[in-house]
């Protein structure tokens, strides 16, 4: 799946994200489709994503009951995207009927598109986990049960905190995803997010994708933004 950064098209319609993407006019791109602009512009935004050449994350987080998932994920396969997810909580029988879906809609002679599992959202600190969620277990420990869950259940990898990267693959072995959201430049920004860290140090701690949004989208020049992401990944400091 091409390039590691995953660029989060968190826009509201496909104008705004036409806009964005018109300084990178011929650079294929790995792009993040969520729920916001998914739900706006449907399975036409991901067919023009693919004509342009970009390789597709359609960020839907699927959790309902098996049957509904696997249903789902065969509509899905057809799109022709790279990597969708599932939340983990949805328990190991909804990720095998994901799995299943995907190979039931996936064209014949296509790849079937990579399936990961959403730990615990980069939202999510001790406290809200403790207390509002009533997981007594540490942050640490659950993300990590829920990745071996995951991988049992013929998941390819998991989303997580960067922090949470390295138990993962200590646990799971390197060649089981370790996807990363909550990535932010050292001098941006945190916004809604609360366990983020920089691209160098994401990299670092054994990340393989990952995911950032507003530090380039929002940026006075997006172009410069991403030539400093792919710096910073590549062991530059920060200028």
């Amino acid at each position: 799946m091409h390039t590691p950064f995953i660029v989060a098209l968190d826009f509201p319609s496909k104008h705004d994200v036409q806009q964005f993407l018109r300084p990178f006019s011929g650079t294929p791109l790995f792009v993040k489709v969520g729920m916001e602009l998914y739900y706006q512009e449907g399975p036409a935004i991901i067919a023009m994503f693919k004509e342009q050449g970009h390789a597709v994350f359609l960020d839907l987080k699927l959790h309902d009951i098996p049957n509904t998932v696997k249903q789902a994920m065969k509509g899905l396969a057809r799109l022709g995207v790279d990597l969708v997810n599932v939340h983990a909580v949805g328990g190991r029988r909804m990720m095998e009927a994901a799995i299943e879906g995907l190979d039931a809609g996936t064209p014949s002679g296509a790849a079937r598109p990579r399936c990961i599992a959403v730990t615990q959202l980069t939202s999510t600190d001790e406290r809200m986990l403790h207390e509002e969620l009533w997981i007594s277990q540490p942050l640490e420990e659950t993300v990590s049960h829920y990745a071996a869950l995951a991988q049992a259940s013929g998941m390819d990898g998991v989303v997580c905190s960067a922090n949470e990267a390295t138990l993962i693959k200590e646990r799971c072995g390197a060649s089981f995803l370790a996807v990363t959201p909550g990535i932010r430049f050292a001098d941006d920004s945190v916004h809604d997010q609360v366990r983020v860290v920089t691209p160098r140090k994401a990299r670092a701690l054994g990340a393989d994708y990952i995911v950032i949004g507003r530090s380039i989208t929002r940026a006075v020049d997006p172009l410069a933004a991403y030539s400093r992401l792919q710096h910073e990944w590549n062991g530059g400091e920060t200028e």
